[in-house]
């Protein structure tokens, strides 16, 4: 079957067009074209003056960002060599919500991809499962041409199988407008009933009918449930206080939880992505600033796909202990780090088993991006697990225009350069100049 075009491809991280994806996962992507010069601000020498340096000027371009329309974002960055850099910047308005801090917990998206994938290769480590092992012979029936897509294909993106949040009823539930609870079996069968993209094994297509089909598979090895799965094999043996798998609709009473936002229908109008029907607006009450508060909207299309809550200090105990060895055997850990090219619009990425390979002009860095209604989260370390940053933004679309998407761009930029203590690339002259 022919390459898909770009245009006619599905959305890659999490459930958005490739329009508006390039427009957040450039947060890395411009990197490459951004120059890597040290900030012409004075600089502490010594250490301590050094990271001192470093949080102010993270905490000038997390301010900015707001300032330039995200409603909320914290920032968490551990060189492994000392206390972490921690901040946490909202807009006024959002204080009669939530007061936010650093400590927050918050919806991962498509970083559970990563947990998830961790799971199933500790099964594969148990010779429980095998990379190899076609999908129709542990969900019979589910998936068409099942006996020809693999465990592996489903992990790296590339069995074609189409994304089931594209499916217009699938993207009503996601905005909020279906207040049903969707079970994953109906997830899969929104996606299925669409043609597959190309033939199992032969192109790259980010699709998160993948990852809903893994924790079925998960789920069918072994007799407990995804999240008990989760609980047993990585946050109770890590102690994660902070993070669980959501299924059916999200809580709004956890004071823990950071609440998230997208544009009201005026605003959001013109991001939509052409698949969206005329109208599309997501549900929640309304804020003053043209925002709706979407914290408690329906979660029962993320699941194994991208419904984990963590927080930034949790996410970087797993990750960290992922990429040094912790959780899986070292041939294990390998085959997760062995990619293949992402699509054309992202060439400074490489999707493995539920990780990414992101080329950065500070260095190369493993880890995931992830997207759910009003929440945005990059989370990466550096190749020996050591070094962590995490950077959550409290919107999807409210950072999609050019102002915003360049604000957040500089933010995360300038964060993981930090993390791999190298300078901090010189803010775009595009950038808001707010403080």
């Amino acid at each position: 079957m022919p390459r898909n075009t770009p245009r006619s491809r599905p959305a890659r991280h999490a459930y958005l067009t490739l329009a508006l994806a390039a427009a957040l996962t450039g947060t890395l992507t411009g990197c490459q074209a951004a120059t890597a010069a040290p900030d012409t601000a004075h600089t502490p020498t010594g250490r301590a003056g050094v990271a001192a340096a470093q949080k102010d000027r993270l905490a000038t371009l997390a301010q900015r960002d707001v300032n330039a329309g995200a409603p909320g974002v914290i920032v968490r960055v551990d060189k492994g060599n000392g206390r972490p850099i921690e901040i946490a910047r909202q807009a006024p308005w959002t204080r009669a919500d939530h007061t936010l801090a650093a400590d927050d917990q918050f919806r991962m998206g498509s970083n559970t991809k990563t947990m998830v994938a961790t799971v199933v290769l500790q099964l594969v480590a148990e010779h429980r499962l095998k990379l190899t092992d076609p999908v129709e012979k542990w969900l019979p029936g589910l998936i068409p041409n099942g006996a020809a897509i693999t465990v592996r294909m489903l992990l790296n993106h590339t069995s074609g199988l189409f994304n089931y949040l594209i499916d217009p009823d699938v993207f009503k539930a996601f905005t909020g407008r279906d207040t049903r609870a969707w079970t994953p079996q109906e997830l899969i069968a929104a996606g299925v009933r669409h043609d597959p993209l190309f033939a199992p094994g032969t192109d790259y297509s980010y699709s998160n009918t993948n990852y809903v089909a893994l924790g079925l598979i998960a789920e069918k090895a072994t007799g407990h449930t995804l999240g008990d799965l989760i609980q047993r094999r990585i946050t109770g043996p890590l102690r994660l206080k902070n993070t669980y798998l959501v299924t059916g609709f999200g809580k709004t009473n956890n004071p823990r939880l950071a609440h998230g936002y997208e544009p009201d229908a005026d605003r959001l109008a013109p991001l939509l992505p052409p698949y969206a029907p005329a109208g599309t607006a997501f549900a929640g009450p309304e804020r003053s600033a043209g925002y709706v508060d979407t914290t408690g909207i329906n979660a029962s299309t993320l699941w194994a796909a991208g419904g984990m809550v963590s927080n930034a200090q949790d996410w970087a105990r797993f990750s960290g202990a992922l990429n040094s060895g912790k959780l899986l055997p070292p041939a294990l850990l390998k085959e997760m780090r062995t990619t293949v090219a992402e699509e054309a619009e992202f060439p400074n990425r490489r999707y493995g088993l539920g990780l990414e390979e992101v080329s950065t002009p500070c260095g190369t860095v493993w880890g995931h991006s992830g997207q759910a209604a009003g929440y945005s989260s990059e989370d990466y370390t550096d190749a020996t697990g050591r070094r962590t940053v995490s950077v959550f933004t409290t919107t999807i679309f409210g950072i999609a225009n050019p102002k915003a998407a360049a604000a957040n761009q500089a933010l995360v930029n300038a964060a993981v350069c930090t993390m791999l203590d190298k300078p901090i690339p010189a803010t775009p002259a595009s950038a808001p100049t707010g403080s």
